[in-house]
């Protein structure tokens, strides 16, 4: 049997600002070292969007490609006691300095979407928060399936700054 990919057409993660990838809206993170990101993230929290409707224990895990990409894999499973794997392979790619956290991700072909770090526990690599190119798509990710309350509040209240919807954040089941 065949995996089912995740977020269906998540080939196209952010399928149309991935069309016109662009420089961030919001500052990506200095300093940023791609060793120390590489691995499983859980995803606590996320602005709704089709390809990942109604996924929970979802995770992102980054390893790294001999031609110098970085490979994606996003995962997540169906709630319910028979919940099917989902999941997408993709690929993502320095947007400029990879000292910077603004990457180009693309599960579908020769189109890429912003990926940018605009939050990221620098001293552990514990947490991140990631955004697209838009207040449409926001990520709230950490090494471990739970998070800490008052970081979490701390993350919402540093993107609700930026201009996201705190409102229409989704927090996800993580019932490892």
């Amino acid at each position: 049997m065949k995996p089912v990919s995740i977020f269906s057409a998540a080939v196209l993660l952010v399928p149309w600002t991935a069309l016109f990838a662009r420089e961030p809206q919001f500052p990506p993170v200095e300093g940023f070292e791609l060793q120390r990101y590489l691995g499983t993230w859980y995803e606590i929290a996320r602005m709704p969007n089709w390809f990942e409707r109604d996924l929970v224990n979802v995770t992102a895990t980054y390893s790294p490609r001999d031609d110098g990409k970085i490979t994606v894999l996003n995962q997540g499973y169906k709630p319910g006691q028979d919940g099917k794997r989902k999941q997408a392979r993709g690929r993502a790619k320095f947007a400029g300095d990879p000292a910077t956290g603004h990457l180009k991700v693309s599960f579908f072909g020769p189109f890429y979407a912003n990926y940018i770090i605009i939050d990221l526990d620098k001293a552990d690599y514990q947490y991140a928060l990631v955004a697209g190119s838009k207040h449409k798509f926001l990520w709230i990710l950490s090494r471990t399936p739970q998070m800490d309350e008052a970081l979490y509040n701390r993350l919402v209240a540093y993107a609700t700054e930026l201009g996201f919807d705190p409102e229409k954040l989704y927090k996800v089941p993580q019932n490892w």
